[in-house]
């Protein structure tokens, strides 16, 4: 019956669309009117149509994702103890950031479940000796653990090395022999420090491409640290063409295996005042990472960028994922983007504006090259500062912060953390990539008045 309904509508194609969207404007032109162009040059426009769709996304074949608990490795005791309660409520791995190599293994497990759970060790140091002693312990107690270890990162988010290139590529070179999962690309300091799509994915891939020339038979998955922004349909996109163009890449070093993505969302969007309206953002973007195809989230708690880890920002975060996967079934459907024509148009257009830009790179010497030249670092801030000055217009909205302020709020008694850009004057071997909020400057206004006053 159903099928006899739609038979009797004859299907109408875009042009037909077009024309009489151009009916409806009395004379006014479409493509002024109607179509608007992204920061990365993308023209969106107000409709799309099966039969403009030359583009099929093969998506990773995977279903769901699972939930990640950060935590920060002071004392190993405390933190194995809250290891053990975000599992039972509701975390499904966790992610221990770890800055000594003297940490106890045994009691930092400690009672962790192993069946279904994964462990990521995120490694502020480069040691092979470490993450080998990792892996015995992992093969002996049959515990998941993936190494989270970035030497490119490191240098581009501290402008120094761990020691220097050639004594860091050689213990990742002892490290790759190990045949654990130990390499990963912590391109959320792209985002976070305000690069646009485009960038993000063409650093990223450049980014992951020196590893495979200078690292022969990278033989475990390697894994995207990523940052989700707030513009929804686009970060939708971006995470698919980050797959996209990594599996492209990977092929022509006969790597075989699929990337493995940690979203998290992103803190340039996230306010201080008026923080409650951080818990939307955070949906938004985690909604993003979701359909995007993410394999694993690690939420951001509304209050992160100025209080210390807590209980109940924690467990606030870890609530909004559980509810998108139990009672929104977020989870439930495999690649649901598949058929979006609009997100499958943004994810051509920007995989192939990413590409474009990649080769470039590749052109005038490599990622590591053009980082210690600095051309990453400008571009970086060219674009940072092209969406401040909106930012600061006003035209691009943070509700409560530069529209619709609640001037009653008090901000200044209630900072734990530092919460603006922090610099550290040193002697770098490159200009640090520094992370910067769009609402800093505001609010270090507001805050001085708080003291006035």
């Amino acid at each position: 019956m159903a099928e006899n309904l739609f038979n009797e509508f004859e299907p109408i194609s875009s042009k037909q669309w077009k024309q009489q969207i151009q009916y409806e404007l009395k004379g006014a032109d479409f493509n002024e009117t109607l179509v608007w162009e992204s920061p990365e040059g993308i023209k969106v426009k107000p409709f799309y149509h099966s039969d403009e769709r030359d583009f099929n996304y093969e998506s990773s074949g995977l279903n769901g994702f699972k939930i990640i608990q950060n935590i920060y490795v002071y004392d190993v005791k405390k933190s194995n103890e809250r290891a053990v309660d975000s599992l039972k409520r509701g975390a499904q791995s966790v992610r221990f950031t770890i800055e000594s190599k003297a940490v106890s293994l045994d009691e930092l497990m400690e009672n962790l479940p192993k069946e279904n759970v994964t462990y990521y060790f995120n490694l502020l140091f480069l040691s092979a000796e470490f993450v080998k002693k990792v892996g015995v312990f992992s093969t002996q107690n049959q515990f998941k653990i993936i190494i989270l270890q970035d030497a490119i990162g490191q240098l581009a988010k501290d402008g120094n090395w761990f020691a220097s290139l050639e004594k860091d590529f050689s213990e990742l070179k002892l490290i790759s022999n190990l045949k654990i999962l130990f390499l990963s690309c912590k391109t959320d300091l792209y985002q976070n420090a305000g690069a646009n799509i485009v960038q993000q994915l063409a650093y990223s891939l450049a980014h992951v491409n020196e590893y495979f020339n200078r690292i022969e038979n990278i033989s475990s998955p390697i894994t995207f640290e990523v940052s989700v922004g707030t513009n929804y349909f686009f970060e939708i996109a971006k995470l698919r063409a980050l797959r996209l163009l990594f599996n492209t890449l990977a092929k022509e070093f006969n790597h075989d295996f699929d990337c493995h993505i940690i979203a998290r969302p992103t803190k340039r969007n996230k306010t201080l005042y008026d923080y409650n309206v951080n818990m939307l953002r955070t949906t938004t973007e985690c909604m993003s990472a979701i359909l995007g195809g993410s394999d694993a989230i690690s939420n951001l708690a509304y209050d992160a960028i100025y209080h210390k880890d807590n209980e109940f920002g924690d467990r606030i975060s870890r609530n909004q994922l559980l509810v998108l996967k139990h009672e929104s079934y977020f989870n439930q459907v495999h690649n649901p983007a598949d058929g979006a024509y609009y997100i499958e148009s943004l994810t051509e257009q920007l995989a192939e504006k990413a590409l474009a830009l990649f080769k470039d790179i590749e052109a005038n010497g490599g990622f590591i090259t053009q980082l210690i030249e600095g051309t990453i670092q400008r571009k970086i801030n060219e674009s940072a500062q092209k969406e401040q000055e909106l930012f600061d217009s006003g035209k691009e909205v943070l509700l409560g912060t530069n529209k619709y302020p609640n001037k009653n709020d008090k901000m200044a008694n209630d900072l734990e953390l530092f919460p603006f850009m922090k610099t550290n004057p040193r002697k770098t071997l490159v200009t640090p990539i520094i992370e910067r909020r769009l609402a800093e400057k505001l609010e270090q206004e507001r805050l001085s008045s708080e003291k006035i006053s």
